[in-house]
């Protein structure tokens, strides 16, 4: 007897082996001889053509892991949707080798915790009884609820209910930072620790879930997008927590969209999923125009607190020198330190100043692998590229042979903290960005003094407005409310409404005075106008027409084709050479070639080619087909990207 084994690498089909007398079924881990090492598969589907004229070998032993049926047919079908090797999707299911298997670990032991009571309003047990709906069968609802008002409240009970049925819980979060805040509000409602799966975790760690996960004995997971292709016994919900959030989408290696995964995970399991939002992404919210999704809104924030007024500061007609802090936000700054509560002051830009030019012979400094400007860092005294980390000292010599004497343009979080230090000297002032917070004891020991009211200021970048909970914060500073995107992402505007609208959220939780202040040189701007008047349902709306009359998504489908070589002209004439041959799928309309917005990445000058098709039409397969048969040249490197969401 034969089987098909998949082994988790750059494959597209599973290797063919004998079954030597051992008894499988699909879905077993086994151990199988590949080249000179053992390496671990999974007996796949025999739906695969077995080799001619080759030596088949054994396979060496199984292993006591199965995974289940539905998630071999979701990997499969993620496969083919992204346009992956199916190989690498396993990957994410099972790890690139035995690492979970050899070592003989006891069970993980979750700690029990003290549990808090908890008393749902009226509103809140109506959403829950609107989501019990379901009957626990594949269906897609939407919690929508006012920034405070205890979303997170409701789908805990929803989830209480269902482990209480020996079922699984998965909560998706959009960025790991968030997972230390949620981790203890998760323990003052159940009663235990969660199992917390991201890419920062331990070996060990991420073996003891793993293997608590297929057996069941891990009963809810809290993770990153990673942890969707987690091998769960009994999944019997999945909740995505900010569901709007661009972060959901993974930019590199497997390309793919963990919130849109999600639901089609959700479909293979036949198990209801709940997407949890502010503000809805426009495709979620068009999906509850249409009526394929379910749809709740909570509006009460707790204890009936209003959300945040709101102040335009027209820094068209205020006079400073050098400095990005208004004196009027000065003043209403003051009021709020002086009843000891705590303010943030918001800039989404990481470091100290994004440009540096010479004011004596133009100097700019550019990353010499990107085509990006460096931003200074003052933490670490050296000009760094965000993209691949390249960094650099800024001493230069000048025409004069003195030294460059470089002008900072633009503030980043570390220069407004610089003029925060300089206003309010006798303040505790803290920055609150990925920068300063690398280690687990560093971001717990920030959260613990933020909560306890040991700091006054904070400084922080957009990590800031996802899902913290801080008592005594009851005014946001916005140094540049912005609104204007670069030109490369068609989602610019949506994101900002998002942000914003969740940044105000973080203010006034527990307070009915609160203030959120918007600097800005375009005050008139229409998005910030909208958002002040919180009616971002009016800029969805509009937003669909647009997208609409422009044939963008969600009304039709995008694949980006990205073609990257270390010689300009080969990236451009590989991509006039691929569009050629998409030529001859019908259906299908080529934009491009074009140069990449940014050129230039890790030493990889960047063509695009943009597919658009109707929606109804699976045209991957197509699209994948044709690019396999491709003979492109070792010089050259294709990334394809389904549903992009960044065009630079």
């Amino acid at each position: 007897m034969k089987a098909q084994v998949l082994l988790p690498k750059v494959f597209n089909f599973p290797f063919t082996y004998n079954l030597n007398n051992i008894k499988t079924k699909i879905g077993d881990l086994v151990e199988v001889p590949f080249g000179s090492k053992k390496e671990l598969g999974v007996i796949w589907k025999n739906s695969y053509l077995e080799p001619k004229n080759i030596k088949i070998k054994n396979i060496s032993k199984k292993i006591n892991y199965s995974i289940d049926e539905k998630l071999i047919e979701f990997v499969e079908w993620f496969s083919v949707y992204n346009m992956v090797p199916v190989g690498l999707v396993l990957k994410m299911v099972i790890g690139g080798n035995d690492k979970f298997i050899k070592k003989n670990d006891k069970s993980i032991e979750l700690k029990k915790t003290k549990k808090k009571k908890f008393i749902l309003n009226k509103e809140q047990l109506s959403a829950l009884s609107f989501l019990e709906t379901t009957n626990n069968k594949f269906d897609v609802s939407v919690l929508q609820g006012t920034t405070g008002s205890g979303k997170t409240l409701v789908y805990f009970e929803r989830i209480k209910k269902i482990i209480k049925k020996e079922n699984q819980a998965l909560i998706l979060l959009p960025e790991i930072f968030l997972t230390n805040d949620f981790k203890s509000r998760f323990e003052d409602f159940f009663g235990f620790e969660p199992a917390i799966w991201h890419s920062k975790i331990t070996p060990k760690q991420k073996r003891l879930i793993w293997k608590g996960i297929i057996c069941n004995e891990i009963k809810i997971v809290i993770g990153a997008r990673s942890s969707l292709l987690l091998p769960f016994k009994k999944l019997g919900i999945i909740i995505v927590d900010e569901e709007h959030d661009a972060s959901y989408k993974q930019d590199e290696g497997v390309i793919y969209n963990a919130r849109d995964m999600a639901i089609s995970r959700a479909n293979f399991e036949k198990i209801p999923i709940h997407l949890v939002t502010s503000v809805p992404s426009i495709e979620t919210y068009n999906n509850i125009q249409n009526k394929k999704y379910r749809h709740v809104k909570i509006f009460k924030r707790f204890e009936n607190y209003p959300l945040p007024k709101t102040k335009i500061i027209n820094l068209n007609i205020v006079k400073y020198k050098k400095k990005f802090i208004a004196k009027e936000t000065i003043q209403l700054v003051k009021k709020y330190l002086k009843k000891k509560e705590q303010v943030l002051f918001f800039i989404n830009r990481r470091g100290f100043a994004p440009y540096l030019i010479c004011k004596n012979c133009g100097r700019k400094l550019v990353c010499k692998n990107c085509s990006l400007y460096l931003t200074f860092h003052k933490l670490k005294n050296k000009a760094i590229c965000h993209y691949c980390s390249y960094e650099k000292n800024i001493k230069y010599k000048c025409k004069s042979e003195a030294d460059c004497d470089f002008i900072m343009y633009g503030p980043g979080v570390e220069k407004i903290f610089e003029e925060v230090k300089e206003i309010f000297p006798n303040k505790k002032i803290n920055i609150f960005s990925s920068d300063y917070m690398k280690k687990k004891d560093e971001v717990e020991d920030l959260f613990k003094r933020i909560n306890e009211n040991e700091i006054d200021i904070l400084i922080g970048t957009q990590m800031v407005s996802k899902g913290f909970n801080f008592p005594k914060l009851n005014c946001i500073v916005v140094i540049d409310a912005d609104f204007s995107g670069r030109g490369f992402d068609l989602r610019s505007t949506e994101k900002n409404i998002q942000l914003y609208h969740q940044l105000s959220g973080r203010a006034g939780r527990f307070s009915s005075e609160s203030l959120i202040i918007y600097q800005t040189l375009s005050p008139l701007d229409t998005t910030l106008n909208e958002l002040i008047k919180n009616r971002s349902e009016e800029f969805l709306k509009n937003e669909l027409i647009i997208r609409k009359k422009n044939r963008l998504p969600p009304f039709i489908r995008l694949i980006s084709i990205i073609i990257s070589s270390k010689d300009h002209s080969l990236s451009l004439k590989g991509a006039t050479e691929i569009k050629i041959k998409l030529n001859q799928i019908k259906g299908i309309e080529i934009l491009g070639p074009i140069d990449s917005p940014l050129l230039k990445i890790k030493k990889y000058f960047r063509s695009r080619l943009l597919v658009r098709f109707n929606n109804q039409a699976l045209m991957q397969i197509r699209i994948t087909n044709l690019l396999n048969k491709l003979k492109i040249s070792s010089k050259i490197k294709l990334t394809v990207d389904v549903d992009p969401v960044n065009f630079a």
